[in-house]
């Protein structure tokens, strides 16, 4: 059900949007927050899932109960005690999730590789599936490359008065392919999978390619049904090998967050990521950003500050999202030619992408202050944290040389000392004496341990995890346990957990969801089961929050400001409409998972209830049900959810209460 397409159901929408207004108004009216008054049992074990996990589940907090709640906290603080086999099982599809860049290039090859083949620089592999996807990727660059020619040839002709379109041949030839792979992708429907993928391969490229651009939607999920992870992978790739890498990252990023035990992992996962942004649209880092995830971002989650600074600061997805790659120092061997006579002597050849030689030789510039405006604005100390442009060119400075070996092949992180600028350099005060590749370390280390970054990462967390205004008082605590315990991430955490504020009854259910933490609690308050999460990322992209979409460094809001408007909650109300009605592609929904039955009622009051405490337990203001009340009782007198017939479903009661203003918020 589309709301916007139903007039009298739109009324109810709109009173439930109204109350969140008004709650969400009230919120920002409360100068003044009584932290002596504290939340009860119940509420803080609820505060924790709501907090420290992306959603409640059912029967989640009975189980805090049974352990204790402080025994489940420092459970997961410490992720590396909790089984998480169940997740792992749902991942193993999704083979580039355990690739390293150099087999992801290899196996999905991006158009750089596929230009190389082509041109004969690079072997076609010997391997059938890789090379089908080769073969035709070559057969798509082709047909692009006459294309532009055509388009070339057809301006040309236009501009002399004579005809541009296709003859009646090219018609009828054009019309005949697309016959010929229709009924070719009917024949292959009609095979088991391992016979589809052996006629798929027998086939030219050029009828592979016919075939690929006929097999759309459902009819290519039906054709890779029942076949193995690779297969699968092979028939998408054939279209497009780049896609596979994003949709896989992308999935494996909404199972984490929805099906992981170590939720807490997880939610820190997301927290870095976003403070050290990185845009999966720009370029390569489409191949780089799994492994920047998996092996930079997660394993130091929880982890010391510096590690994660150095890590993110050599990572190969940084250092070419920010540019540093390419920066060389303005008085720098490189910048002189002197090294690319150097390499010439070797034997060697420059890799382009490095250091933009090109552009670099013969200059007195080519320096690049990207990484060293972000590294202090969005990573360390904060706008405000007491560092000037001086300190910018400085700390850009150090970073020359920094830089990709042969990133287009996968290979990752090195230090070029012909592209570092020669000589000493002033930053925050401090002086840093000519040493290479470790002057960057120092930097790091200055400015890991500087007060303004024990704050600003202090406040960042606090906003994330207790208001989006949070206490002074408690941000400086946090930043006096950060500076203790050398950037201890999980006592920083500690800190926050045992202060009163953290544990408020004022922030209780104070903080709205940004779209992605509302879809993934909406899939965990309901069981869903996640067949293909790609339609759950499009619907993230239409709630204005796609997954490593966020193309400037500064990362998604967690802010309540930049999520709240009519439409945004109008677009959260549908979805959750959308899921709970099954009509959202790749999730089945059982409500008896909800209702403890088979998902049906028959009086529609009962199954509110019941669904009031099994999606918020229990927890839901009297407004909010009143609201709701009122409307189904309307509904049965005069079928104003639905059929006249009908009285309101499981479907439409559970989505208005995952719409509600209570589930809205955590």
């Amino acid at each position: 059900m589309q709301f916007s397409s139903r007039k009298n159901a739109l009324i109810l929408v709109m009173c439930l949007l109204g109350l969140f207004s008004a709650n969400l108004a009230l919120g920002k009216k409360k100068e003044q927050r009584n932290f002596v008054t504290q939340m009860d049992q119940p509420e803080m074990a609820l505060h924790a899932l709501n907090r420290l996990t992306f959603g409640v589940r059912p029967g989640d907090l009975e189980r805090i109960t049974t352990m204790g709640l402080d025994k489940w906290i420092d459970q997961q603080l410490h992720p590396e005690r909790i089984n998480d086999s169940a997740l792992e099982a749902r991942l193993s599809p999704f083979r580039t999730l355990r690739m390293d860049t150099r087999q992801i290039v290899e196996n999905f090859p991006p158009p750089q590789l596929i230009k190389a083949v082509a041109n004969g620089k690079q072997p076609l592999p010997s391997d059938p599936l890789k090379r089908a996807v080769y073969q035709d990727q070559i057969e798509r660059m082709q047909e692009k490359q006459d294309r532009k020619q055509l388009t070339s040839d057809s301006d040309v002709t236009t501009s002399t008065g004579k005809a541009s379109t296709f003859s009646d041949e090219e018609r009828i030839d054009r019309r005949d392919k697309r016959v010929s792979a229709d009924l070719a992708a009917q024949e292959l429907l009609d095979m088991d999978p391992d016979q589809r993928l052996k006629a798929i391969l027998k086939l030219s490229a050029e009828d592979r390619r016919a075939l690929s651009n006929e097999l759309k939607h459902e009819k290519r999920d039906e054709c890779m049904e029942g076949m193995t992870p690779e297969q699968r992978e092979t028939v998408m790739a054939l279209n497009n090998p780049q896609q596979v890498v994003a949709n896989e990252l992308i999935q494996g990023k909404i199972l984490r967050a929805t099906y992981s035990e170590r939720q807490l992992q997880e939610v820190m996962t997301d927290v870095w990521f976003n403070h050290f942004n990185i845009f999966i649209g720009k370029g390569e880092d489409r191949y780089l950003l799994t492994s920047y995830e998996r092996d930079v971002i997660r394993p130091r989650a929880l982890g010391k500050f510096e590690d994660l600074l150095r890590t993110t600061a050599q990572s190969p997805a940084m250092l070419f999202y920010l540019d540093n790659a390419l920066s060389v120092g303005p008085n720098s061997d490189f910048a002189n030619g002197i090294s690319n006579r150097a390499y010439k002597k070797a034997g060697k050849k420059r890799n382009r992408n490095a250091g933009r030689g090109n552009q670099a030789k013969g200059k007195r510039g080519g320096l690049n202050e990207n990484y060293g405006r972000e590294l202090m604005e969005l990573h360390t100390l904060g706008v405000n944290g007491g560092y000037t442009q001086k300190d910018v060119t400085e700390v850009a400075r150090v970073f020359t040389g920094w830089t990709l070996k042969k990133p287009k092949q996968g290979e990752g992180f090195t230090f070029e000392n012909s592209m570092h600028e020669p000589g000493e350099k002033w930053v925050l005060g401090h002086r840093i004496k000519p040493n290479g590749e470790k002057e960057g370390l120092e930097v790091l280390h200055i400015l890991a341990r500087h007060p303004s970054t024990a704050k600003f990462v202090s406040s960042k967390l606090a906003i994330r995890f207790v208001s989006d205004n949070p206490p002074q008082a408690l941000v400086d605590r946090m930043a006096e346990t950060f500076r203790k315990k050398d950037g201890d991430i999980r006592e920083v955490l500690k800190t926050m957990l045992h202060s009163p504020e953290f544990w408020s009854a004022d922030e209780y259910r104070s903080k709205v969801k940004t779209p992605f933490e509302f879809v993934i609690s909406a899939l965990r308050a309901t069981g869903a089961d996640i067949g293909d999460a790609v339609p759950l990322a499009r619907q993230l992209q239409s709630l204005g929050m796609p997954l490593y979409g966020m193309q400037p460094p500064t990362g998604y809001s967690m802010k309540a400001d930049a999520w709240m408007s009519s439409a945004a909650l109008l677009g959260r109300m549908n979805f959750a409409l959308a899921l709970t009605s099954g009509k959202l592609k790749g999730l089945k929904l059982d409500p008896g998972y909800l209702l403890g039955t088979n998902g049906t009622a028959s009086d529609p009051q009962q199954t509110l209830a019941v669904l009031e405490n099994n999606l918020l337990a229990a927890d839901i203001s009297r407004q909010t049900h009143d609201t709701i009340a009122t409307q189904l009782q309307d509904a049965k007198l005069g079928g104003r959810l639905g059929d006249q017939t009908r009285l309101p479903s499981f479907s439409v009661i559970a989505g208005l209460l995952l719409g509600s203003p209570e589930f809205q918020k955590r």
